[in-house]
């Protein structure tokens, strides 16, 4: 079996072409790096190398083993990166997921709280877009997610609540719902609706995306969608409405869009979610700081 240190000593001599540089590059003796070298030609059965007293070369066979080894040594080297990197990151960052514009701005806030306070880890933040939000989580893309309930996944573990917002419906601004001042849920009767092309929560169908109101008349399921921003587009076309929150108004404010106030739908609520098999006091302490401060921010 070909050992770690022939494999970096013919790749490093192959690149310096000098014995004397290659040592000092492996810390190691040149006597050791000739012993390594004859070693290596004995597994192969040939001479690697054309040496005089003043230049190294590579063989023919040399530069084709260079070749063969060089991009399977650099992957090995980059998973063994990559480990090291994940494990000083469990120890010292929280990757913290968000979606939409108001959770992220919690988020940002939350971290910088960490920062000022000295909570010994530093906070990664990323936005995710609701068809992935769930398996974000679940594929260890984030290690907290912002998003917004109900989840009852019996694999996530959902922190305190953020902040809750009302809810209100997104129509084209030609539809004959949007000079109400408000809406009922029973409006969506014979409406298309928008679904998410979604790995979120399976309650976000019957929550965001109903199929019949309250009284069980039909509601039309629309055309899915990746991102929010494709949904406001299609919405904003003509394609379907939307069901959102209040910040919808002061982020996602389009012309081609209304939002109206439900009278009679409950608010939506938000918090930090992860998984139930990686719970650490280090995420409880965390969603306990972005509850303080998403409480607050939504109060100022």
């Amino acid at each position: 079996m070909l050992e770690r240190l022939e494999l970096e000593a013919f790749l490093a001599l192959a690149e310096e072409l000098h014995f004397g540089r290659t040592a000092e590059r492996l810390h190691v003796t040149t006597g050791r790096v000739s012993q390594l070298l004859k070693k290596l030609e004995g597994r192969v059965g040939a001479p690697l190398f054309v040496r005089s007293s003043r230049t190294v070369e590579l063989t023919e066979i040399g530069s084709q083993l260079r070749e063969d080894l060089q991009s399977g040594y650099e992957q090995i080297a980059r998973g063994m990166e990559r480990a090291a990197e994940a494990a000083s990151g469990a120890r010292n960052s929280l990757r913290a997921g968000f979606i939409g514009a108001l959770a992220g701005q919690v988020i940002h806030r939350a971290a910088r709280k960490c920062a000022e306070e000295g909570k010994g880890f530093a906070v990664l933040m990323r936005e995710v877009q609701v068809s992935e939000s769930l398996e974000s989580l679940r594929e260890g893309r984030v290690d907290v997610l912002a998003m917004s309930l109900p989840v009852t996944a019996p694999d996530i573990v959902v922190g305190p609540v953020l902040f809750s917002e009302p809810r209100m419906l997104g129509v084209p601004a030609g539809h004959r719902l949007a000079g109400r001042a408000t809406v009922s849920l029973e409006d969506l009767a014979g409406i298309t609706l928008l679904r998410p092309a979604s790995s979120g929560p399976d309650e976000w169908p019957t929550d965001r995306h109903p199929r019949r109101t309250p009284e069980g008349a039909a509601i039309v399921g629309g055309p899915r969608v990746q991102t929010f921003q494709e949904a406001l587009q299609l919405a904003g076309a003509g394609a379907g409405a939307l069901i959102v929150g209040a910040q919808a108004q002061q982020f996602y404010s389009r012309p081609d869009l209304v939002y109206v106030p439900f009278r009679d739908a409950p608010p939506i609520e938000w918090a930090v979610t992860w998984l139930r098999a990686k719970d650490a006091p280090l995420k409880r302490e965390f969603a306990r700081i972005a509850q303080e401060v998403g409480q607050a921010h939504v109060r100022g």
